[in-house]
């Protein structure tokens, strides 16, 4: 392809007048990518305040993606032959060719140019100063076939499909998965009592339970195994929760009695699930100066207290008290005690991906969009550290022992999970560094021994690490880790399996697969030791379900939100103006994007929230229990739709094309009536 001449647009102006038509010249310089700004849900969306109508915006409103700057902007391609001629003769034909029929131009739409721009191999054509683009440039005869295989990660594709695409997944069942879930650490295992091996079914178990059969030890062995055969998978959910606004995360406090979702309304509703299967709506409290969403919460250990972040470098601590109204603190994260600024505005700007109270509650460790791991100090008021250690936006964190808050976990989107020790960090080194993944992390949950941790990463894997096994500085200051990656758009692309190619350094135990990380930062967990002896880490899932698997990377069961909540509210036309899908072009049809979930530490409930509705325009949160297979359950009826507010109403049940603004709030109440106009 070249660049087109002189074309007319049809409106008076040559293609290269026209203000409405670019000239794709990919040697021009400002056609150049710049992928440095380009983040995680990084639209911009300013909190709802006092303003009256008629009032000046700030000038921080006027921000706006790059994805939504590109309205009316076409890209005018020609299409030439490329062959070259051997005689004049030939040329003199194809100027008589073209003479008779002109060449005509292609219109990209803007949807097609987003595709074009995030596709991951596109980047790599234009990228020149790619490890891998060089050493061809600069070798050429080493790319013969007598040469060492391509690790597949550079230039545009491989011309061998040695160890690529799923033939190079690692085994199921897992190996090392076996030999973990009969270690003891994850859970316990059945112990034969004869020599015939029978599998016992739960009402077997019950009633030995209830005999009083066996010894101490078989009667606590068997209530472990019973709770691990309770997984909450039904067809259908108990309650639907729904919301006016997508649903980023939600999670269940460490003793069952709270639960907390973050919309992305800026707001955080807070319930009693003191019983899990009977909640109470408890208070909400809100993000002030949110952009965007709110993009993560933890609770402390007492419980007393709320932390929550938007894209800002505030963190909001809120009490969880409902008879407390007043406003959130302000915990300013780039306060280092270096400087005196005053006011949010003069902050400087980062955003916060993810946050963690630590187990005494006195600190708060933070991921930040400068490529950064900030640890706050509740009680002084500023943060006592900042780890500048990653080449790429820190999107999850987390302390390593719940017990301690020396160690400290870091995943980022330079592919890398990091290992921190703060009592040895006097050159500001990490500690060691898990490899593994090839592309970016999404999230890090820790077991809470010190030992194990998990990852949910961008080329659709969870792995599970073990702290003994992490490699060593000095031996990652060796290896280049930029050339293992393809830095794939997960936000606007679907994923290949035929491009996967191992890690070369993969020091993982366990890989698991089947879920589809994409769209939004796709969060998965360990399951507790309480409702489920610890035998198995879950994730959410662009599909819109809940993967559960077995330490040996089997699955285990699965929570379909998708079929639980299908249908679930009227069709609004109000809200698919914006409606975030780019990948399926679908959104005039119900989809769910799980973005998280929390297995509650005390029953077989799992609370799921989500991106949900009509072109995952609103959200929901889900609540799913264990019912033994059955469809219906023999006291309430399953699937009860109810508002944030926990309140039934009638008209979610309608099936009309069409809810007006007035319906919609007395729906979902005055909390939510703004959304509206989104």
């Amino acid at each position: 392809m070249s660049a087109s001449s002189s074309q007319s647009t049809g409106n008076g102006f040559t293609s290269e007048e026209d203000p409405r038509v670019a000239i794709y010249d990919p040697h021009a310089a400002n056609w150049a990518d710049d992928d440095d700004d380009a983040d995680d849900d990084m639209h911009y969306v300013v909190a709802p305040d006092d303003r009256e109508d008629g009032e000046e915006e700030d000038d921080e409103g006027n921000f706006h993606d790059a994805a939504e700057s590109l309205g009316g902007v076409e890209i005018e391609l020609e299409i030439t032959d490329t062959e070259a001629h051997d005689d004049e003769e030939d040329e003199e034909t194809q100027t008589e060719t073209d003479s008779a029929h002109p060449r005509r131009p292609i219109y990209i739409t803007r949807e097609q140019i987003m595709q074009l721009l995030g596709h991951a191999g596109l980047g790599r054509i234009f990228t020149t100063d790619h490890p891998a683009h060089r050493r061809r440039m600069l070798h050429p005869e080493e790319d013969d076939d007598d040469s060492e295989p391509d690790t597949g990660y550079g230039g545009v594709a491989p011309r061998r499909g040695r160890g690529r695409g799923r033939k190079a997944f690692q085994k199921v069942p897992s190996d090392e998965g076996r030999n973990l879930m009969g270690s003891g650490a994850f859970g316990t295992n059945d112990r034969p009592e004869d020599t015939i091996k029978r599998k016992k079914k739960l009402a077997y178990r019950l009633m030995r339970r209830e005999l009083g059969l066996g010894s101490s030890g078989r009667q606590r062995n068997s209530n472990r195994l019973i709770s691990q055969g309770m997984i909450p998978e039904s067809s259908k959910a108990d309650t639907i929760i729904h919301y006016n606004a997508r649903c980023y995360s939600g999670q269940f406090s460490n003793d069952g009695n709270f639960f907390f979702s973050c919309a992305q309304d800026f707001r955080v509703r807070m319930y009693d699930t003191s019983n899990p299967y009977n909640w109470r709506y408890y208070k909400t409290v809100v993000y002030p100066y949110g952009q965007w969403t709110i993009t993560d919460a933890s609770l402390s250990p007492d419980n007393r207290f709320l932390a929550y972040s938007s894209i800002r470098s505030i963190v909001c601590l809120a009490p969880t008290d409902p008879g407390e109204e007043s406003e959130p603190f302000l915990l300013d994260l780039a306060n280092t005690g270096t400087g005196s600024r005053r006011g949010y505005r003069a902050h400087p700007y980062f955003g916060i991906w993810s946050l963690r109270f630590s187990g005494d509650g006195r600190e708060i460790v933070a991921g930040t969009g400068d490529n950064s791991v900030y640890v706050y100090d509740i009680e002084r008021r500023q943060s006592i550290l900042r780890i500048p250690g990653h080449d790429e936006d820190v999107n999850a964190v987390c302390f390593g022992d719940s017990q301690s808050p020396h160690i400290l976990y870091s995943g980022s989107d330079d592919t890398t999970l990091k290992v921190w020790d703060r009592r040895s960090m006097g050159d500001g080194r990490e500690a060691g560094i898990f490899l593994g993944h090839t592309e970016g992390l999404t999230y890090v949950d820790s077991k809470g021994d010190g030992r194990y941790v998990l990852s949910n990463g961008k080329d659709q894997t969870a792995k599970l690490w073990d702290l003994r096994k992490m490699m060593s500085k000095e031996k990652a200051d060796n290896i280049n880790v930029s050339d293992y990656t393809t830095n794939f758009e997960y936000r606007s692309n679907v994923y290949n399996e035929n491009d996967f190619r191992p890690h070369p350094y993969d020091c993982s135990l366990v890989t698991f697969r089947g879920h589809k990380v994409l769209k939004t930062l796709i969060r998965c967990h360990f399951s507790p030791a309480g409702s489920t002896d610890s035998r198995f880490v879950y994730s959410g899932s662009y599909d819109g379900s809940v993967y559960i698997w077995n330490l040996d990377a089997t699955l285990a069961g699965k929570v379909d939100v998708l079929k639980a909540t299908r249908n679930s509210r009227p069709r609004d036309p109000g809200f698919l103006a914006e409606s975030y899908d780019f990948i399926s072009q679908n959104s005039g049809t119900w989809q769910t994007c799980v973005r998280d979930a929390s297995w509650h530490p005390d029953a077989p409930v799992i609370a799921a929230t989500s991106w949900n509705g009509w072109g995952t325009s609103q959200g929901t949160c889900t609540v799913h229990t264990w019912n033994d297979g059955m469809d219906d359950d023999e006291g309430e009826p399953m699937g009860k739709r109810v508002n944030a507010q926990l309140e039934h109403d009638d008209r979610l049940y309608r099936t009309s094309t069409y809810m007006g603004t007035r319906s919609r709030r007395a729906i979902f109440g005055d909390d939510d009536e703004y959304m509206g106009e989104l």
